[in-house]
């Protein structure tokens, strides 16, 4: 067998295979057997017409298509030894059979391309740090307060510390009733901060049975132009219950902290904990996209189309997934539509990854499973080795290293700390200067 490999562009190639016709007998012999077994003629069994018979009638056809079975395997062998990866569905180009002489064909596919990767290390990223301050402390006490409040009947709504059960028709400006608009046993707490103003001051002093009003004016953009729709509602109070707070003991301390604290203090540490545990999390995660984004940047080129494809059918399918558990509809051309950009993208930044592992020879070995594992031993129960073996199966080696790659992108980036509260009001500087730029 001779085989040569041809190189058509950066992503595509060509492999052209020449076969004996000796190293093609055996199975053209076998193609014709098994073929017999389906033929029939007048005056002879299925099965069982003369072999001579059949390659005069169907020795074309039959020859033809073991060739296209022979090119098939023929193709997926030189692959394994050539270590090639088809990233689409390969396609046979071209298939010429000469007969008991020799067979050829060409086969055209797509495969990863080697880049150049540059300004990948050195990058200069924005990190930006969140800031725990009191009040948020305060509201998340408030919040758990809240949620362990008990309710006692009351006759009157005084305060904001009342829960009230209400039934709301939207009406006209003239007050007529608006059709299929009508909300029945609405509960809301008086002292949740989204409580529209108006609706809270109409309400003190009503009792059960007692109506009031309540207008509110919903302000957005249409386009270019802000968009103003006035809302009036006529509100009947069902029901009103004042809202008890807990008393803050020891019990009110353990139940919420699930018994990791016992008075204020602890419990505004352990808050402050988990506060700071996200916010940081929350820092990485947009330090790394933004990592990414300038690396991909830096690097940009156009993926092989059949990468992407494959890479957009998994999403759709995840998306479908999640869509299906979460009992929800999808609109198929809608999600194809989100999820081609984001197909493209992580071709692009998954080529790269593996490109940069080429040239910094970041590898994944043994070891480096073998104390992941161990980790993983102490939560799980589960043996090392079964581990290691679950791993390399399951393609965990392969996340494993993404993470290796992109730790070493991390480490070698210049990081910015930007502070957050810094950085909205620098956001919206820019916004209000390009508004009023469009303005003019």
């Amino acid at each position: 067998m001779d085989t040569r490999i041809n190189k058509i562009s950066d992503i595509e190639k060509e492999i052209e295979v020449i076969l004996g016709y000796d190293e093609i007998k055996k199975e053209l012999e076998e193609a014709y057997h098994k073929e017999r077994k389906n033929i029939a003629m007048p005056g002879f069994r299925k099965g069982k017409v003369p072999m001579g018979m059949i390659k005069k009638m169907y020795g074309e056809a039959i020859e033809y298509k073991a060739c296209e079975d022979i090119a098939n395997d023929k193709f997926f062998e030189v692959m394994k030894s050539s270590e090639l990866q088809p990233v689409n569905t390969p396609s046979l180009t071209d298939l010429n059979y000469e007969k008991e002489k020799q067979l050829t064909f060409k086969v055209k596919f797509q495969v990863k391309p080697e880049l150049e990767v540059k300004d990948y290390k050195g990058v200069e990223v924005e990190k930006i740090i969140f800031k725990i301050r009191d009040e948020d402390i305060d509201g998340e006490i408030a919040r758990l307060k809240q949620s362990n409040s008990s309710f006692e009947e009351t006759d009157v709504v005084e305060g904001k510390d009342v829960k009230v059960n209400l039934d709301l028709q939207r009406v006209d400006e003239n007050g007529t009733p608006v059709d299929g608009t009508k909300k029945e046993n609405l509960d809301v707490n008086l002292n949740d901060p989204n409580v529209h103003p108006d609706l809270f001051e109409n309400s003190q002093g009503k009792k059960v049975g007692e109506t009031f009003k309540f207008h509110f004016v919903d302000e957005h953009m249409h386009g270019e132009e802000v968009h103003k729709v006035d809302y009036h509602y006529d509100v009947e109070v069902k029901n009103i219950e004042k809202i008890v707070s807990p008393e803050e003991n020891e019990e009110f301390f353990k139940k919420v902290s699930r018994d990791k604290a016992s008075n204020m203090d602890e419990l505004k540490a352990i808050i402050k904990e988990e506060f700071d545990k996200y916010n940081e999390k929350q820092s990485d995660d947009l330090f790394t996209n933004a990592l990414i984004n300038k690396i991909v940047e830096n690097n940009d080129f156009t993926p092989p189309s059949g990468y992407v494809d494959s890479i957009r059918e998994n999403i759709i399918k995840m998306e479908k997934e999640n869509a299906k558990r979460q009992g929800q509809m999808v609109h198929d051309v809608l999600l194809n539509e989100q999820a081609a950009p984001r197909a493209e993208f992580t071709a692009k930044w998954q080529i790269i990854l593996e490109n940069i592992a080429r040239v910094e020879e970041i590898t994944v070995n043994d070891d480096d499973l073998k104390e992941m594992a161990a980790k993983d031993a102490e939560k799980t129960g589960i043996s090392v080795d079964k581990l290691v073996n679950y791993y390399k199966e399951s393609g965990r080696k392969d996340s494993l290293l993404d993470d290796k790659i992109l730790n070493f992108l991390k480490d070698n980036a210049v990081v910015k700390e930007v502070d957050a509260e810094e950085k909205a009001k620098e956001n919206q500087e820019a916004a209000k200067e390009s508004e009023d730029k469009s303005e003019e």
